[in-house]
């Protein structure tokens, strides 16, 4: 039930946006859920079509975008993505689930050190506003 409250959380951060610039219509609406967010995108969608309409935001077309989860070395600073590491699909799976739980199967591919932070890919963002 997260999905709705992650809805409620960008509905009242566009109501204040369009209160802001002075108009209630958003032509387009640009959302990046994280790679390694644990979220179900339909009802997600269908939560923020409700609260929305529930709250008179008027957005003509919504877009769902996935963003990489992308991780960084605190030893020797190498980047990397998930997907660029062999990791069987349970652990996939687990990472899904429980992001955190990267940090239990996953170490720097250059160097090995397992002290390393998410960059990107965790939690969801408006990434863009068309009015």
């Amino acid at each position: 039930m997260h999905e709705w409250a992650l809805a409620e959380a960008v509905a009242t951060s566009l109501s204040r946006y369009i209160r802001d610039v002075g108009t209630s219509k958003i032509e387009r609406l640009i959302i990046a859920l994280g790679e390694l967010q644990a979220i179900d995108r339909e009802i997600f969608e269908f939560a923020l079509s409700e609260i929305m309409r529930s709250s008179g935001i008027d957005v003509k077309s919504l877009e769902l975008v996935t963003e990489e989860a992308v991780f960084k070395c605190n030893a020797c600073g190498y980047e990397w993505r998930l997907k660029d590491l062999n990791i069987p699909e349970e652990i996939r799976e687990s990472i899904h689930f429980l992001p955190e739980a990267v940090f239990a199967y996953v170490k720097c591919p250059r160097c090995g050190s397992p002290d390393f932070v998410i960059v990107k890919g965790r939690g969801l963002n408006i990434v863009g506003i068309e009015l």
